[in-house]
């Protein structure tokens, strides 16, 4: 079960940080004045789908509370590495970002440090 509730975690987190992201790019770079960059962060605070992500965020939060109760942090934490092959890979797919070799390579070895890190 202490799984699923990383998995849980994971699927919030990126969730969060891809709608976060896409809504964000439609609102434009960030005001240089002060007064304009409360505005900014009032208007893109209260849209629909960045509010979703915080709530994702949040979610993914008791996700790992609950896995916090099955499995050992050291054991569990570096599965949160997987968050780091994902996000490129659907920023690449949704948002057309850069998918360059070293970010390949630098995910391959992120999968091999998961992958020896939950044999121990």
């Amino acid at each position: 079960m202490g799984y699923l509730y990383i998995l849980g975690t994971i699927l919030f987190t990126v969730y969060g940080q891809l709608v976060i992201k896409w809504r964000v790019s439609l609102y434009g770079d960030l005001p240089s004045l002060f007064l304009e960059k409360i505005i900014f962060f009032a208007r893109v605070f209260f849209d629909f789908w960045v509010l979703s992500g915080f709530i994702a965020g949040f979610i993914a939060g008791l996700f790992w509370i609950s896995a916090m109760t099955k499995l050992d942090l050291s054991h569990a934490y570096p599965f949160m590495g997987l968050t780091f092959i994902l996000i490129p890979i659907f920023s690449f797919l949704f948002f057309g970002e850069n998918l360059s070799v070293y970010k390949m390579i630098g995910a391959s070895f992120i999968m091999l440090g998961i992958i020896m890190s939950s044999q121990g």
